[in-house]
């Protein structure tokens, strides 16, 4: 009877022929040796186990030099699980002729077996060390067992392949696994290890070719060609295949997570909405849902605009598992979605005290509870509640935990921008442009500081530089332009856009800078040419609605149709406190106040150190008579970010509210 650990090792490998007997070499008594071996066969046929063995030895005794005869035998210990027996025989064969093909098969495999019982005991990580000494020893006398391939055993050469892939030798595991799974068509593990090689040999190109190929006629190989897709960030495909795959199967879930995901990854309102419905089937399936699938469930739903469905289903993912970061990360991007800056920082906040210290510890390891994923979205929370250092400390946080991340240190500038910190801003731009001396973000960054604490003409030559080394982004024009802008150099600024235009006609950016460019010098049926060839390309473009919108709105221009830009722009984000501004505004200069009232309280409520927002809430609130509320907001206004505000005009505004609200 076959040992556990033999059959497990044979059982995955294609059943073949067993090898022909043959002859001992010739031999001392070559004659009686010869008889011995024969009866040895028979014996070993009809199951007698110790006579075969007896006549095993009876001619290795009568023939010594004859590697034939203890390579025999040291199979038959091999498939009683006589594991030293069969390795010490198999030594004795190879003593004497060392390319036995018989001895090294026995060798090899149980080598191989000894390190499968190694893994078991210890299981080593992937790429951690160099394969264990048992391992290369199975591959090098399987090796020899398959030299030349023509007659050899196919369960050998299977198991050779199997630990090619052990020892990440893909590149000679593919050609073997190519061999075997064209001549041995029964064997079901041979074309998934063949595409196991070829992914890690980084060939993916090869192996989508060779699934294609094959996977027509062997559908199991379909979730396999999807997978390879994915690497290969097809996602379309991805999504066909695995949709093709789920036509054999539809009731698997796990098939149809696959689906879902290569789905949202492929985008378009159309795959956003065939990934919800799938994934709502296969949180429904199951008590308690999948995790996966309603983490997925609400990221579809927020990309198609559901915030309630979006935070509703992450508030499930913590409910089934709170150990976790990625429920919490759902949740923020569902909040960040309709804007609820104060029930970010109120649900996320504690939650990342209560893991910062191990977070942040030197010694944390993969498995630590990763607010990595939750910092920048707290820190966002509270620069937009005008809590500047605790967003500033938040990223510094995400700092630590990834120091050489370009887009965490643009968080932390930008922070302390907001915050008027410029010279630290410098600083840190300065600091994380050594790390990253070729990255726009930061430079534009470093520029915006310059310029904020009075030093334009460096920014502006920054720029300048960063628009040849980067010719071919469209963003390095747009920053220049806007810096011009920003130190009144608005001739440059128009020169620069319409330079760029030229040069990348079809980019919207561009043209919507440009808009906002000659707004600023008021040159408003030029910014308005400029919006509306944005909207032309692009009819839902949400900030050009409402730039468009709110530019008419404040100079009290044709009010009906801004009100419909503006209600359009809502529409597409329904919780954008910058566009329930202007629509709040565009009510009231139509002196609706009831819905300008509404509108401007909601984008108050949300952004509470906008100073213009705090001042148009100010505004309607005097109209309405509600001079103690007028007087809150305006006062609001003047501890605001200050950006565009006349603050002599709101004191004024707010003596005048004074002198009405003592004469109630």
């Amino acid at each position: 009877m076959k040992s556990l650990l033999v059959a497990a090792l044979c059982a995955a490998v294609p059943i073949a022929a067993a090898g022909q007997t043959r002859a001992p070499q010739a031999a001392a008594r070559p004659g009686e040796a010869y008889e011995q071996f024969l009866l040895a066969h028979r014996l070993a046929e009809q199951d007698d186990e110790a006579g075969a063995i007896a006549a095993y030895k009876r001619a290795m005794a009568l023939d010594p030099q004859a590697a034939d005869i203890p390579a025999e035998l040291a199979d038959l210990y091999l498939q009683s699980n006589k594991i030293q027996d069969a390795k010490s025989t198999a030594e004795q064969a190879i003593a004497i002729e060392p390319n036995n093909r018989d001895a090294n098969r026995v060798l090899g495999i149980v080598y191989a077996a000894m390190s499968d019982t190694d893994r078991q005991a210890a299981p080593r990580a992937r790429g951690s060390a160099k394969p264990d000494e048992n391992v290369a020893k199975a591959i090098h006398h399987l090796e020899l067992a398959v030299d030349p391939p023509v007659g050899a055993d196919p369960n050998a050469r299977a198991t050779l392949a199997r630990l090619y892939l052990r020892a990440e030798s893909y590149d000679k595991a593919i050609p073997l696994l190519a061999d075997l799974v064209a001549q041995e068509s029964g064997w079901q593990d041979g074309p998934m290890l063949l595409a196991e090689a070829y992914a890690g040999a980084g060939r993916i190109g090869d192996g989508i070719a060779w699934l294609e190929m094959h996977a027509e006629d062997d559908p199991r190989l379909l979730p396999t060609l999807g997978d390879f897709y994915e690497r290969e960030r097809r996602w379309p495909d991805a999504a066909k295949t695995y949709a093709v795959a789920l036509q054999r199967a539809p009731r698997n879930n796990a098939l149809k997570v696959r689906y879902a995901s290569a789905l949202l990854n492929a985008g378009g309102r159309d795959n956003l909405g065939k990934a919800r419905d799938a994934l709502t089937e296969v949180v429904a399936a199951r008590t308690p849902p999948d995790t996966q699938a309603l983490y997925l469930l609400s990221q579809a739903h927020r990309r198609l605009g559901d915030s309630p469905a979006a935070e509703a289903a992450a508030r499930r993912v913590i409910a089934q598992n709170d150990k976790s970061p990625w429920g919490y990360f759902a949740l923020a991007e569902a909040l960040d979605m309709r804007h609820a800056y104060q029930t970010v920082v109120d649900d996320l906040a504690p939650v990342i005290a209560e893991h910062r210290k191990e977070a942040l510890a030197p010694d944390a390891d993969e498995d630590t509870f990763d607010i990595g994923l939750l910092l920048p979205h707290v820190g966002f929370a509270y620069q937009e509640l005008g809590q500047y250092d605790k967003a500033i400390a938040s990223f510094e946080d995400a700092r630590t935990l990834a120091p050489k991340d370009p887009s965490i240190a643009g968080y932390l500038i930008e922070a302390n921008i907001a915050a008027k910190k410029y010279g630290a801003a410098i600083d840190l731009a300065k600091a994380a442009l050594v790390d990253h001396p070729d990255d726009l973000g930061l430079t534009r960054l470093q520029a915006q500081a310059l310029r904020q604490s009075g030093k334009a003409d460096q920014g502006i030559a920054l720029l300048e530089a960063a628009v040849k080394t980067h010719a071919d982004e469209p963003m390095a024009y747009i920053a220049l332009a806007q810096l011009y802008s920003d130190a009144t150099r608005g001739a440059q600024a128009v020169k620069v856009l319409q330079d760029a235009q030229a040069k990348f006609p079809q980019d919207n950016a561009i043209a919507f800078e440009l808009g906002s460019v000659f707004d600023k010098q008021k040159k408003f049926a030029e910014s308005e040419a400029a919006f509306r060839q944005v909207l032309a390309r692009e009819p839902d473009n949400a900030a050009a609605l409402n730039y468009i919108g709110y530019m008419l709105a404040e100079r009290g221009e044709r009010l009906d149709e801004s009100v419909n830009y503006l209600k359009k722009a809502l529409q597409i984000d329904p919780d954008n406190g910058s566009y329930l501004d202007s629509l709040g505004w565009a009510y009231f200069k139509s002196d609706k106040l009831d819905l300008a009232v509404t509108n401007l309280r909601r984008a108050a409520d949300q952004l509470r150190m906008n100073s213009v927002i705090q001042a148009h809430y100010g505004e309607v609130l005097f109209k309405l008579g509600r001079y103690d509320e007028a007087i809150a907001a305006w006062n609001r206004a003047l501890t605001g970010d200050g950006t565009d505000l006349d603050r002599s005009d709101v004191d004024k505004k707010i003596r005048a509210a004074k002198q009405k609200l003592n004469k109630k």
